[in-house]
């Protein structure tokens, strides 16, 4: 035995499993060729952030588009930042947006998939067997170096004006520990990090091909960087390695400030013996701020959550259809050209991602959630806005359910046709756009009349349309009606009429009908007024008339 694996089998005298036994447990994925596995590896010590969803958004996507497989893999061995629940709160904030699990953590204690454990936390066994082989092919050492005797090494590098510092070289004191002392530290019983001992050099460097950034190249690390900590859990580098090679992840996809550590990972790889994955490095989603651009910031910016969205009420398919147009600038051309294709359908490609960060635009969020909405039918969007409604507005809640036929005709007005209307971009806005259809929630305007329409001749249209009107006219003749009453009000039911000539009429069939819209919904801008009357019925319509003139003649 030599005093490699004498040494390993000191540090881990419990490790009786080896490598090849792990690969024979976790064998390559019978996947076709071609298809692709990715991964999502979140810590929960946090709310999912927008990136967070738009990185596990591409990376779901480069598995779907190869009919290939996305997993979510919980890193947790932070335990000091880890949040109450936090792996619930991941879970639910992909599932709200679609982004669905094939494989991986899929609730509280709760996995699928034969490549388990997800949870790094659970997954100390599986770090050490291959930290064991390390060290017995002299490949990582222990380092017994305590925080004062790094911050001691630091300051000196720091004192000299290195350009390089850290543990490396000459400054990493317990690379060529002999054995015999190893032993005798380790038999007293003293406090040691496992880290490697890099075969890297100063002179060379790494080149690799990023799916997005393309050809990176950058010097080798000489860090002898730290492996597994004194409590036995591994740091996030040594841990992604060994995860990936045995949940066979072929494509890593993850923000570009990871770029910088690529050289650390390719060396990490090669040592342990597994074959690299793709890597696609993301660049963070921006957001304008003073002339400039900086990154959403979880501190500054409400929309950096994820439950920002849900909260305020955007569909789903919304938020996914914006992330797309960040994602691929070829989207929105394919849009126009399949207005009714699944997003599914989008053919989705690394390549077409920007190297440059995505500027975040709740302008254009809510403008794309428009056209999503619009396109809806009545049924759907009554569903979804109950949906919202039950969890963030009980008062809406109870009034849509109170009469779901009444909603349903409600949400159909102007939805339908080439050119439905585009008013509403979340559900939270339902209740406000549609108040002046529950009186619980109805005021009337006297803002709102036409300015060259006076109290007075708002009054007389008021009392001249109570009279006419008949809910049982068609909507036709209910704007004959309208039409009709013009003259004796001396107004004229032909607009480009009043255009022509504004001092011959106090008013034209526009102007009416607009006095009566504001009686009866308290705006001026709202969906077809006729429908409208409709859906309100005739003792709602006459009263508030009579209440809106009441109001106008005072």
């Amino acid at each position: 035995m030599t005093e490699y694996q004498q040494l390993a089998a000191l540090l881990f005298p419990h490790v009786t499993e080896t490598v090849d036994d792990l690969e024979r447990r976790f064998p390559p994925r019978e996947l076709k060729e071609g298809a692709r596995v990715t991964r999502f590896a979140p810590s929960p010590t946090g709310f999912l952030h927008i990136g967070g969803l738009f990185s596990a958004l591409i990376s779901k996507l480069n598995a779907a588009t190869t009919n290939g497989l996305f997993l979510l893999r919980i890193e947790d061995t932070d335990k000091k930042r880890e949040i109450t629940d936090g792996v619930s709160e991941i879970i639910r904030g992909l599932s709200a947006f679609g982004v669905d699990i094939d494989e991986g953590v899929i609730g509280f204690e709760k996995e699928t998939g034969d490549y388990d454990p997800y949870q790094q936390s659970r997954r100390a066994a599986i770090y050490h067997v291959v930290a064991k082989k390390l060290v017995e092919e002299g490949l990582a050492y222990p380092c017994f170096c305590t925080e004062a005797e790094l911050t001691a090494i630091r300051e000196k590098q720091e004192a000299l004006s290195f350009d390089t510092k850290g543990y490396y070289g000459e400054w990493a004191v317990y690379r060529d520990t002999p054995f015999e002392t190893q032993k005798q530290l380790l038999s007293a019983g003293k406090p040691w990090t496992l880290r490697l001992r890099s075969p890297g050099d100063p002179e060379k460097r790494v080149a690799y091909d990023d799916l997005i950034k393309g050809r990176i190249e950058m010097p080798e690390n000489i860090q002898d960087v730290v492996r597994l900590k004194q409590d036995g859990i591994p740091t996030y580098h040594f841990a992604h390695a060994v995860d990936d090679h045995f949940m066979r992840v072929t494509h890593v996809v993850r923000g570009d400030e990871w770029i910088a550590s690529v050289p650390l990972h390719i060396q990490l790889f090669k040592v342990c013996g597994f074959r690299l994955p793709k890597y696609a490095h993301i660049a963070p989603i921006m957001k304008e701020d003073n002339g400039g651009k900086r990154k959403l910031s979880k501190r500054k910016d409400p929309e950096a959550a994820v439950t920002y969205y849900a909260e305020q009420g955007y569909p789903k398919e919304s938020v996914l259809e914006y992330l797309l147009t960040l994602a691929n600038s070829n989207f929105e051309d394919w849009r126009r050209a399949n207005p009714t294709a699944p997003q599914s359908a989008f053919p989705f490609n690394l390549k077409k991602m920007s190297t440059s960060g995505a500027l975040f635009d709740l302008d254009k969020l809510n403008d794309v959630s428009k056209n999503v909405i619009s396109v809806m039918d009545a049924q759907t969007v009554l569903d979804k806005t109950l949906d919202w409604a039950k969890d963030y507005d009980s008062q809406l809640y109870e009034l849509l359910s109170a009469d779901p036929d009444r909603s349903r005709a409600l949400f159909s007005i102007d939805r339908g046709g080439k050119k439905p209307r585009k008013d509403l971009a979340k559900w939270s806005e339902v209740k406000d756009y549609f108040s002046y259809c529950f009186d619980a929630l109805f005021e009337t305007s006297l803002a709102e009349l036409p300015e060259n329409i006076t109290p007075d001749l708002a009054v007389a249209v008021l009392d001249a349309y109570e009279a006419a009107y008949d809910p049982a006219d068609d909507k036709e003749q209910w704007f004959e009606r309208i039409k009709a009453l013009c003259a004796p009000l001396g107004c004229t039911p032909n607009v480009k009429e009043y255009k022509q000539n504004p001092d011959a009429f106090k008013g034209h069939v526009g102007d009416l009908s607009t006095v009566i819209r504001v009686a009866v919904t308290g705006r001026r801008n709202t969906p077809d007024l006729f429908s409208i009357l409709q859906i309100l019925g005739e003792d709602a319509v006459r009263e508030r008339l009579r209440s809106a003139r009441a109001a106008f003649d005072q």
